[in-house]
C-alpha cells in the first residue's frame, strides 16, 4: 500500500488561504489522506478555502470523496469565530456532495456550529474505519478539547486535531472541555500508539510540523505527570 498511500500537510495561510490574515493567524494544518490508485482522498478539517484545498488535491490527480473532522470548532469545520465567519464544511458541501465524517457525541455541535444537516453527516463510535479508496483509517474518540474530538490513526501516521500538538495540548477551559477526560485521551486512549507513529497536529505551533510520538511523550510537558492527581493540579483548569 505504500507506493499507492497520499498524504499531505497543508499550512493554512501558507499553502491556502494565503491572503486571509485570520487563517494566517490560526496556523491550522488540514491534511489529504488518500489511495493513488483509485484517486480517492478525505480532507481533514477543511477550513478558510476550500476550493483551495480541493484544486490542490486534484492538481496531484486526487478527487474529494469526503471529509473527516476532528472536532467542531470553527477554524477546523467552519462557522463564526471572534466576530469572523470562516469558510468551513458548507462552503464545501456546495461544491461537492460528499460525507462528512464525525465522532457521535460531536453531530450536535458540528450541526449548531456549521448548518449542515443530518443527512451530510455520518456518525461514528471509537474504532471505526473510514476508508479512502483501500486506505484504512481508524477513527480514536478522544475527548478532552471537546466531547467529540477525534483522532485519526493511518500509515503509520496519527492526525491529532487539537488532541495532541508537539508541544501542549488542546485547550480544556472551553464550554465542552474536560481536564480529566483529556488526560485519558492522552495517557489511555492515544497510550496504545507506538513511540514510531509520527504525530500530524491540526496547528503549526512548533517550528517542526511533525515528531514521533515518541519524541513528543518525551518533550511535551503534558506527558510530564506520573499520576492523573498531578496532571490535574498542572493542566486541570
Amino acid at each position: 500500500m505504500s507506493d499507492r498511500f497520499y498524504f499531505r500537510q497543508l499550512l493554512s495561510g501558507r499553502d491556502f488561504a494565503q491572503n486571509d490574515p485570520v487563517a494566517r493567524q490560526m496556523v491550522n494544518f488540514v491534511y489529504a489522506i488518500g489511495d493513488r490508485q483509485t484517486g480517492d482522498a478525505v480532507l481533514v478539517d477543511p477550513a478558510y478555502d476550500v476550493n483551495g484545498l480541493v484544486d490542490a488535491i486534484e492538481a496531484d490527480g486526487m478527487r474529494c470523496s469526503g471529509v473527516l473532522a476532528t472536532h467542531y470548532h470553527p477554524d477546523h469545520v467552519g462557522g463564526s469565530m471572534m466576530g469572523f465567519e470562516l469558510e468551513g464544511i458548507t462552503a464545501l458541501l456546495d461544491r461537492i456532495d460528499v460525507p462528512v465524517h464525525v465522532q457521535a457525541d460531536e453531530a450536535e455541535y458540528v450541526r449548531k456550529v456549521t448548518g449542515v444537516t443530518d443527512e451530510s453527516l455520518v456518525q461514528h463510535q471509537s474504532g471505526d474505519i473510514v476508508r479512502a479508496g483501500d486506505v484504512e483509517i481508524e477513527l480514536i474518540h478522544t475527548p478532552g478539547h471537546t466531547p467529540g474530538s477525534q483522532c485519526f490513526l493511518v500509515d503509520g501516521r496519527l492526525v491529532a486535531g487539537d488532541t495532541l500538538f508537539l508541544d501542549g495540548c488542546g485547550r480544556t477551559d472551553l464550554p465542552g472541555s474536560d481536564p480529566e477526560q483529556m488526560y485519558e485521551s492522552l495517557t489511555t486512549r492515544l497510550g496504545r500508539v507506538d513511540d514510531d507513529v509520527i504525530l500530524c497536529p491540526g496547528h503549526a505551533y512548533s517550528p517542526e510540523p511533525t515528531a514521533t510520538m515518541g519524541a513528543t511523550r518525551e518533550r511535551n510537558i503534558v506527558f510530564r505527570p506520573d499520576t492523573k492527581e498531578q496532571w490535574m493540579m498542572l493542566f486541570g483548569r
